[in-house]
């Protein structure tokens, strides 16, 4: 079917293709999922095998989010919240008739995003968000390393971390942190959706954890600002964090797939 207006369409297809994030392609084989060592959520230690996929090399910002918010609305037509703008902690607000970041933090990453919100901001650019195995994946590589960039304990050119309330720092800030694929901020500064359900381990895609009609809590991964040094781990799971899907949350943002 022909769209009704083919130029609201164009404009909307080269809205979102302005606020197309560089991809980094993580290649196909298998990896080493949780650890024996760590909290029961993160037990056993298991190998998963994964198609090759990309991944957004920067966390989604608010600047992002806005323009999405901007031909969406913040609430989809079943009535549920793509984001908490009422919140205190939301850095994104209707001014003047349009959605904007708030000044300074146009280039943070987009917290108070609900799973739902996440969902459907990537689908809106032909993504998705990344299953749990994935970002681990994109995250550890497959040399088993504690964080993102090796062995070493977490430091502030590594990640933002152990911060105050809703002070994150811009999204890019951390190259020093990127994980062995060169993606930057999967440590700190904001826990990130993942599209999996919370569930024991082993995991596996077949399951039922994929499923995304259940209304289910799901995963979150990576640290926030305001985590502790061993939650930047690339196998914490977030199991202590607040995260049901159909809100949004201070210190939770996400990234997309495909």
């Amino acid at each position: 079917m022909k769209p009704r207006c083919p130029l609201l369409a164009l404009v909307l297809l080269t809205a979102a293709a302005a606020i197309a994030q560089d991809m980094v392609r993580i290649p196909e084989g298998a990896f080493t999922m949780g650890r024996d060592d760590g909290p029961e959520d993160e037990r056993p230690a298991h190998t998963v095998h994964l198609r090759a996929f990309e991944i957004d090399r920067l966390p989604v910002t608010n600047a992002q989010l806005a323009a999405f918010l901007q031909q969406h609305g913040a609430v989809s037509p079943t009535g549920r919240r793509y984001y908490d703008w009422d919140d205190n902690d939301a850095r994104i607000h209707r001014v003047d008739g349009r959605w904007r970041a708030d000044p300074g933090h146009e280039d943070h990453p987009a917290v108070e995003a609900s799973w739902h919100g996440a969902v459907a901001y990537c689908g809106w650019l032909g993504k998705r968000l990344p299953t749990e195995a994935e970002w681990e994946k994109a995250a550890r590589g497959t040399d088993r390393r504690p964080y993102p960039w090796g062995e070493a304990a977490p430091t502030a050119a590594h990640a933002r971390f152990g911060a105050g309330w809703n002070q994150t720092a811009p999204a890019g800030a951390f190259a020093a942190g990127a994980s062995p694929y060169g993606v930057q901020g999967m440590a700190g500064n904001a826990w990130q959706w993942v599209s999996s359900a919370y569930r024991p381990y082993p995991y596996s895609a077949t399951d039922g954890r994929e499923d995304l009609e259940a209304d289910v809590v799901r995963g979150t991964r990576g640290g926030g600002h305001d985590a502790a040094p061993a939650q930047l781990r690339t196998t914490e799971r977030g199991r202590t964090v607040s995260r049901g899907p159909n809100a949004g949350h201070h210190n939770i943002g996400f990234r997309c797939a495909r």
